[in-house]
């Protein structure tokens, strides 16, 4: 008998079978969203809707993800449809992770135990050490702001991750901080060597007061000051990045020992080049 020609039931522990009729669910009325490798899916809110609709159509998209077997469930809310957030809320969802742009609730569905990961627990700084190798000059700044402001102190450019014009060097060390941002998150700072693409020192006015090379004689801070001079004077290696890509083809870097990344990375090149 082809099964697909039969209704398939339950059976229960009376030799019986119980058949449950559903009629096919109206893709109108419920969300579409962005299936992931864990069961999940993922919603984004595209267009303004009535709390009251979207109430509707997200009861019946719950129903439906339960059918099919679905664990967590995300919301992507851009902030211009915030109104929506105490519907969602009203509907088992909580708040994940927010960005400038957007909140993202999430609930777990099925009656097991919810293994969502946490939103990030760390955020991650850098300070840069950009050294002059022609003049033996590092780059120092006065801040604006934070725990240095009116303090005279010459320091590292220090700061959350953003691009700035210089080439990457490697990572010399780097620090954790438990519970140090907002008394929640861990801190994680890379303290780097840059070479500058350009000896013009041109200030970010809105957060440095001044800016000038320092002559690397000079003390710098404590912990750090030593890895900062050994730099310069050519008696450290740190950490420099491999290029290689992941088992789906995304570009990825290995950091290891400078020496051992130049001999992968020449090791690399022969092969590709004797191809």
């Amino acid at each position: 008998m082809d099964a697909s020609q039969i209704f398939q039931g339950e059976p229960d522990n009376y030799d019986g079978v119980t058949v449950t009729i559903t009629e096919p669910m109206d893709a109108s009325k419920i969300f579409q969203g962005e299936p992931d490798n864990y069961d999940g899916v993922t919603v984004t809110i595209a267009e303004p809707m009535d709390a009251a609709v979207f109430t509707e159509k997200l009861r019946a998209s719950l129903s439906h993800w339960r059918q099919e077997g679905k664990k967590g469930i995300w919301i992507n809310l851009p902030i211009r449809f915030a109104n929506l957030v105490e519907a969602a809320v009203s509907e088992g969802f909580r708040y994940h992770h927010a960005e400038p742009d957007y909140l993202m609730l999430v609930s777990w569905i099925p009656n097991t135990r919810d293994t969502i990961p946490a939103n990030a627990s760390h955020v991650v700084g850098v300070g840069a050490l950009v050294l002059n190798k022609n003049t033996g000059e590092v780059l120092v700044v006065q801040e604006k702001s934070g725990y240095f402001r009116n303090k005279n102190v010459w320091k590292l450019p220090t700061g959350v991750v953003n691009e700035i014009v210089a080439d990457f060097v490697e990572v010399l060390s780097f620090r954790q901080s438990h519970k140090a941002f907002l008394k929640k998150k861990s801190d994680l700072f890379f303290l780097c060597a840059l070479t500058p693409r350009s000896y013009e020192i041109i200030e970010q006015k809105s957060e440095i007061l001044e800016a000038k090379p320092l002559n690397q004689n000079q003390e710098m801070f404590k912990y750090m000051a030593n890895i900062c001079q050994k730099k310069c004077e050519e008696e450290y290696l740190g950490f420099s990045t491999v290029e290689t890509t992941t088992g789906t083809g995304k570009k990825s870097f290995v950091y290891c020992n400078a020496d051992h990344a130049m001999s992968l990375n020449a090791a690399r090149d022969q092969a590709s080049s004797s191809h």
